[in-house]
């Protein structure tokens, strides 16, 4: 899966047409801002720089103290970027902005374009299924907002020969028991209508087994049904697959034992979910939360050896199953663009004052706040003998030292071959390659891993 074809040549002249235009729609920025096309282009840069290290620093405030000091933060995020704008448009610099904005947005547009055409990467490709004989479906009917019940999902899932299990909000039980039972009665593929945390339960069940498992995207968020490409918005075709599927091999997620789809989170997020509170008032709950945890009594820092490689004193850390795109690549839109590749994203935060906050804001990945790093083992320690630990969103508490792994192609996901949310792959940035590919070089490139020193 996910392996790349040699380009054509007609996809090839255009890879280099792009990157030409990427590369000098590059220069244009830098011309713009240091001769503008009035005066002023580093002042331009200086004051958009200062002016997103202040939010940065107002929102440090806002968020690790209260009272006067938390609102005294809230306005200064607000008046930084406003104070920019104005300053802009007084001096008369807004036309050197905007036109340096709109060159550096088609430079990235161009660029990406450009590496996606040189080499073109083939989406996710299943295997044909069989229709499932005796498939049996969890159905959560409070995820998402009642999903369940306003699409009919018990109804259609039985027309089309599936047996249902709804869970009952009054009397909770556990979906993996429920998932094994299914499958000592025969069951040969299991399914879930859920939230990610649900999923992962039953879908390690499903590994357990070596049976298929089919992912309806009930839930409110389903992180794991985006990328493996399902419709969120219309659950009721995720059932598309008893019928006409296929199926894919991806990674499940291993913490202390216990699977997951998406993330396990350490430290600041997992000490916020495990309030009974945060469920009803996530907003409200987090921000009464924050002071004490990002700088008072409560605060707690981790530490972490991924892949043997140490990182200290960590606020929070965030595993996945698969990375997610680099911080550094705004046209993410918060997706992994593989499943199957068979390691681990780490995301690790250390702020702990505004100083530290403005310089994340400013350099990004490249701060020393924030690290970003793939891995196939991450083992979290602390000084406690037991953690808070959020997995796929769900409340837990582990002994340390808890360890991340991944088992590889091991979860057979049924999906139906009509899949309106599946991208191709974007390759990483690589500006070098990009030169290359502008000035009809062709060299060979690395594909590089993603990392920041700790």
């Amino acid at each position: 899966m996910n392996r790349a074809r040699r380009a054509a040549p007609g996809e090839s002249a255009a890879a280099r047409l792009l990157a030409r235009l990427a590369v000098l729609t590059a220069i244009g920025a830098v011309i713009v801002l240091v001769f503008p096309l009035g005066e002023g282009g580093l002042l331009v840069i200086g004051a958009g720089l200062l002016g997103l290290a202040a939010c940065a620093v107002g929102v440090w405030w806002f968020l690790a103290y209260r009272g006067a000091v938390r609102l005294f933060g809230a306005l200064v995020a607000v008046a930084a970027p406003a104070g920019v704008v104005v300053l802009f448009a007084r001096d008369g610099l807004w036309l050197t902005a905007l036109v340096a904005f709109l060159c550096w947005a088609v430079t990235l547009s161009c660029a990406r374009a450009a590496l996606r055409r040189a080499r073109p990467e083939r989406s996710r490709r299943g295997i044909a299924a069989s229709r499932p004989k005796r498939p049996v479906l969890i159905m959560n009917p409070k995820s998402g907002g009642g999903k369940v019940g306003r699409c009919d999902l018990v109804e259609r899932a039985e027309a089309l020969g599936a047996r249902v299990i709804l869970l009952d909000p009054a009397a909770p039980a556990d979906v993996a028991v429920l998932a094994r039972d299914a499958v000592a009665d025969g069951a040969d593929l299991l399914g879930v209508a859920g939230g990610d945390g649900t999923q992962a339960l039953v879908a390690a069940v499903a590994v357990e087994h070596d049976l298929p498992f089919l992912v309806i995207s009930a839930g409110t968020r389903n992180h794991f049904a985006m990328d493996l490409g399902l419709d969120r918005s219309d659950p009721a075709r995720c059932l598309d697959a008893l019928t006409d599927g296929e199926e894919l091999r991806v990674d499940l997620g291993d913490v202390a034992g216990r699977g997951f789809v998406n993330t396990v989170s350490f430290g600041v997020y997992a000490d916020v979910v495990h309030h009974p509170e945060y469920r009803d008032d996530k907003a409200g709950t987090a921000l009464n939360l924050m002071p004490d945890l990002l700088v008072g009594e409560g605060a707690r820092r981790l530490d972490a050896r991924v892949d043997g490689v140490a990182l200290s004193s960590q606020q929070a850390l965030l595993v996945s199953n698969n990375p997610y795109v680099s911080p550094d690549d705004v046209g993410g839109g918060g997706r992994r663009p593989r499943l199957d590749g068979g390691v681990l994203g780490v995301l690790g935060i250390r702020v702990g004052n505004a100083v530290q906050a403005a310089d994340l804001a400013v350099r990004g990945s490249q701060s020393t706040g924030l690290t970003v790093m793939t891995a196939h083992t991450v083992e979290v320690n602390s000084d406690a003998d037991e953690i808070p630990v959020a997995v796929d969103g769900e409340a837990l508490s582990m002994a340390t030292p808890v360890v991340c792994t991944l088992r590889p192609g091991t979860l057979r996901v049924l999906v139906p071959r009509n899949r309106p949310g599946v991208v191709v792959p974007a390759p990483p940035m690589d500006w070098r390659r990009l030169v290359d590919l502008a000035i009809g070089r062709v060299g060979r490139t690395s594909e590089g891993r993603h990392s920041v020193r700790p």
